[in-house]
C-alpha cells in the first residue's frame, strides 16, 4: 500500500470501508446504498451530495472488485503522471459528469415509460406522475466508481496510447488506444441494444465524454504538474521485472559509490570526491532520461538491447 500513490491509496480504502460498512449496517437493517446511492432527480429521495456521494458506493462483491482492480491498475499511472490534485479532481469530476449522463438517460426513459402507460401525455402532468410512482422512482438509484475509473481508462488510454497491454482472454497484447476504443464501443453497443441489465453503460460513456474534454482543455492549456516520467516509470518496473527473470547474464560487485574503472582495467580502492560521484550520476540520468523519452516516442519495442541492458541495470540499483 505503501508504493500506491496517496490519492489512489485513499480512494481505494474509503471505497472498501463504504463497502464493508454497507454490510454491515443491512444487518441491522439500514440500507446504506440509499442514502449514498444517486437516486433519479424527480424522486423524492434525491439529494445533490449524491453525485459525489454514489461513486462511493457498491452493489456487490464482483462490483467492487473490478472497479478497485481497475482503480488501483491504472489510477497510480495517472496520478503519477498528473500528480494528486490534478488527478483528483479528474476522478471527482468523471464521477459528477458519470452522474448527470444517467440523470439524463433515466429522465429519457421516465417520459418514455409515462408517454407510453397515459394516453395523451404532456409535461403538464409530470408532478402528478411523480408523485403517484414516488416509491418506484426511489428504486431509480445508481451506485458504482464505475464512471469516474471509466474516465481513468481513457486518461491511460491518451497518455500512453502506444502501451501494450495483456487483456484476457486475448492472446496477444494490444495498445492502450484500441483498447479503449474497444471498450467504449461495447459500451455505446450495450447502452442501446440492452435494457433492464442493471448496467449504467450511459454512465460510463458520460465518464469518459467528461474525461476526453478535460484531457483536451489541459493539452491546450498545459502546466508544470504534468510529468510523464512519473508514470512511466511504473511500466520501467514492470519491464525490469520481466527483465530481471529472462535475463541470466552475471553482474560483477557495485561499484557505484566506492572504486570505478581506470584506463589500466584496475579499480581504485578510494571514494569517489562529491564532484565526481554527481558528474557521473548527471550522465547517468541524462542518458535515462534519453532512453525514456525515446520509449515515449516510440515504444519500448524500438530500444536497442544495449539500451534494455541499461534500464535493466538501472532498476536493479
Amino acid at each position: 500500500m505503501n508504493n500506491i500513490p496517496t490519492v489512489t491509496r485513499n480512494l481505494l480504502i474509503i471505497n472498501v470501508v463504504v463497502f464493508l460498512a454497507t454490510y454491515a449496517l443491512q444487518m441491522i437493517g439500514a440500507d446504506l446504498n440509499s442514502i449514498l446511492g444517486l437516486h433519479f432527480i424527480m424522486a423524492p429521495d434525491f439529494h445533490a451530495y449524491q453525485l459525489i456521494t454514489y461513486m462511493f458506493a457498491h452493489g456487490g462483491w464482483s462490483h467492487i472488485f473490478f472497479n478497485m482492480f481497475a482503480l488501483w491498475m491504472f489510477g497510480c499511472i495517472v496520478e503519477r503522471t498528473w500528480g494528486a490534485r490534478k488527478f483528483l479532481f479528474y476522478y471527482i469530476a468523471c464521477g459528477i459528469g458519470a452522474g448527470l449522463f444517467q440523470e439524463l438517460a433515466q429522465m429519457v426513459q421516465f417520459y418514455l415509460l409515462a408517454a407510453e402507460q397515459i394516453p395523451g401525455f404532456s409535461l403538464s402532468q409530470t408532478m402528478l406522475v411523480v408523485k403517484a410512482n414516488a416509491m418506484f422512482l426511489n428504486a431509480w438509484t445508481t451506485v458504482g466508481a464505475s464512471g469516474a475509473i471509466y474516465g481513468i481508462l481513457l486518461a491511460f488510454g491518451m497518455l500512453y496510447p502506444e502501451e501494450r497491454l495483456f487483456i484476457f482472454p486475448l492472446p496477444v497484447p494490444i495498445k492502450a488506444k484500441w483498447f479503449v476504443i474497444i471498450y467504449a464501443g461495447i459500451e455505446l453497443f450495450m447502452a442501446f441494444s440492452t435494457t433492464g441489465d442493471g448496467v449504467a453503460h450511459l454512465a460510463h460513456l458520460g465518464g469518459m465524454v467528461v474525461g476526453f474534454f478535460l484531457i483536451r482543455y489541459w493539452r491546450r492549456h498545459p502546466d508544470i504538474n504534468y510529468n510523464r516520467r512519473g508514470g512511466q516509470q511504473f511500466f520501467d518496473s514492470l519491464r525490469s521485472g520481466w527483465e530481471r527473470r529472462t535475463h541470466r547474464s552475471a553482474k560483477g560487485p557495485d561499484t557505484s559509490r566506492w572504486g570505478y574503472s581506470q584506463p589500466n582495467g584496475r579499480t581504485t580502492q578510494r571514494p569517489e570526491t562529491d564532484t565526481e560521484y554527481n558528474e557521473r550520476k548527471r550522465r547517468e540520468q541524462e542518458r535515462t532520461d534519453a532512453i525514456l523519452d525515446k520509449i515515449r516516442r516510440s515504444g519500448y519495442d524500438s530500444l536497442t538491447n544495449e539500451e534494455k541492458q541499461w534500464l535493466f541495470d538501472k532498476s536493479r540499483k
